[in-house]
């Protein structure tokens, strides 16, 4: 069964403003469009990641085994305050040819735009993109870590170049997993415009005021739901390659298999390249054939998601 995103439970809930937003401007942050969503009562919860598993074994006749049991520790899911406000002049809002409340809306799509991009920038960077958010997926990928198992969380594409790195994630979904938390019992809440006086340039004037609201947060639930390609480049033999999102996928134990995998615009035409440059390289290719490999979207069966959330502006990573 899919997973609910946020934008199936803005529907659910029932706000058509804040629904038409988000169907228009989740474009810009895809990968909103695809991670499940969950909402919560209240803005936090506890949840439990499991950190070792119960004994098993074989026994000999008339001998017992060793009772034992999972152990877990306890994690602290928090959702955010997140959202915009919306001041439009009313003075040029009433004077748009097309009326006050159209230009209303050019307005809360405005906010609506930005609040997917910051959402999607929170999703990868967290804390460093803003620090009154929630952790983000980098986080849960800390360079030089390994799992208890002795999995790597980032593979080393060895890039050296000060300022150019990119990231790739392999993110697994799910309730158990990676999902968006929507606390309050909602995603996005749309206010009613409201004509009010606004300070500007510490002057007075009326405009049309709004909100957009929401309570945002995101669970990592284990330790085996992402991992990173981190240190790409634009150097020569530094640039994504299947054999990186081999390693990749190799990383994650046997019976976890990702949902999808996030990478920049950049990073994919690296892909593309690569790929070209193993299909059509040996002069192989028809007359009739372009030299150059389609655009990827999947390696292994994974979707690939390109999006300008992920820069290539990141610093290199060294243990």
């Amino acid at each position: 069964m899919a997973n609910a995103t946020l934008l199936d439970i803005q529907k659910l809930n029932g706000n058509d403003a804040a629904v038409g937003l988000i169907e228009e401007s989740i474009k810009y942050a895809p990968e909103i469009d695809v991670l499940p969503m969950r909402t919560i009562r209240g803005n936090t919860y506890k949840t439990g990641i499991r950190t070792g598993l119960p004994s098993t074994g074989f026994r000999t006749a008339n001998d017992g085994f060793d009772p034992s049991k999972s152990t877990f520790t306890d994690t602290i899911v928090q959702a955010y305050i997140f959202g915009g406000a919306i001041e439009a002049d009313k003075a040029v809002a009433d004077a748009y040819e097309d009326g006050a409340e159209a230009w209303q809306t050019v307005e809360a799509m405005g906010v609506a735009e930005s609040a997917m991009r910051s959402l999607g920038s929170q999703v990868f960077y967290g804390v460093t993109a803003d620090d009154k958010g929630f952790p983000g997926l980098k986080a849960a990928t800390i360079f030089g870590t390994e799992t208890r198992n002795g999995d790597p969380l980032t593979v080393d594409a060895t890039g050296s170049t000060a300022g150019t790195a990119s990231s790739v994630y392999a993110v697994k979904f799910g309730m158990q997993d990676v999902t968006l938390i929507g606390g309050m019992n909602t995603a996005f809440d749309l206010s009613d415009f409201r004509v009010q006086n606004v300070d500007k340039n510490s002057k007075t004037m009326e405009a049309y005021v709004a909100n957009l609201t929401s309570w945002i947060g995101m669970q990592v639930g284990n330790e085996n739901c992402v991992r990173r390609i981190a240190n790409l480049t634009a150097q020569s033999g530094k640039t994504l390659t299947d054999t990186l999102l081999a390693k990749l996928l190799d990383a994650f134990p046997v019976g976890y298999m990702p949902d999808a995998i996030f990478m920049s615009r950049r990073s994919r035409t690296q892909l593309q390249t690569s790929r070209s440059v193993t299909l059509f390289g040996q002069g192989r290719n028809r007359p009739d054939q372009s030299n150059i490999a389609p655009i990827p979207t999947e390696y292994d069966g994974v979707p690939i998601i390109a999006t300008d959330s992920i820069l290539n502006t990141d610093a290199i990573e060294s243990a």
